[in-house]
């Protein structure tokens, strides 16, 4: 591959799945035999349908195509991956989170679950020109939003006292 999109994609696309490998072995009831094979099934499967849509200069160009998504529908990616295992789209939906969002972009890898879920980076490269690095610093990580999210009294804790 040489210096090509190929070898400049691979962090960014071994972060992808690897994060969809282990939710899939949070689930349970895949073996680590089979894991292995998914995770380089699916590599392979990204590295393929990547190849002519990743521009380092311009990281969010192709971002929709690169993102891979489960809404009620399984991305084709995993999908394709899961078969090679054995996985049918039915079992996976039942592995998996039924709303996930994974966006692989140059130096930047990051994930939603849920349809208003935080994002959370699972993994953030240096860019060229290195003015990226302090980013991260003006985002909220997703543990502080999770919290920021939960301190507003909740409606529910009224319904909490009803009397009988």
């Amino acid at each position: 591959a040489g210096s090509g999109a190929g070898a400049d994609m691979r962090t960014e696309i071994s972060t992808a799945a690897a994060f969809v490998t282990r939710l899939l072995r949070a689930a349970g009831g895949v073996g680590e035999e089979q894991l292995r094979c998914f995770r380089e099934c699916l590599q392979e499967a990204m590295r393929e349908h990547y190849k002519h849509h990743w521009f380092p200069l311009v990281p969010s160009k192709g971002s929709g195509y690169r993102c891979i998504r489960i809404n009620h529908k399984m991305d084709p990616l995993i999908g394709k991956a899961a078969g090679m295992i054995g996985l049918n789209h039915e079992r996976l939906f039942q592995l998996l989170p039924s709303e996930l969002t994974l966006w692989v972009d140059p130096f930047e890898v990051s994930y939603r679950i849920g349809e208003d879920g935080s994002i959370c980076v699972l993994y953030e490269g240096p860019q060229p020109g290195g003015k990226a690095a302090k980013q991260l610093e003006s985002r909220t990580s997703c543990k502080e939003e999770w919290r920021i999210g939960r301190s507003s009294p909740s409606k529910s804790y009224n319904m909490m006292t009803v009397s009988s």
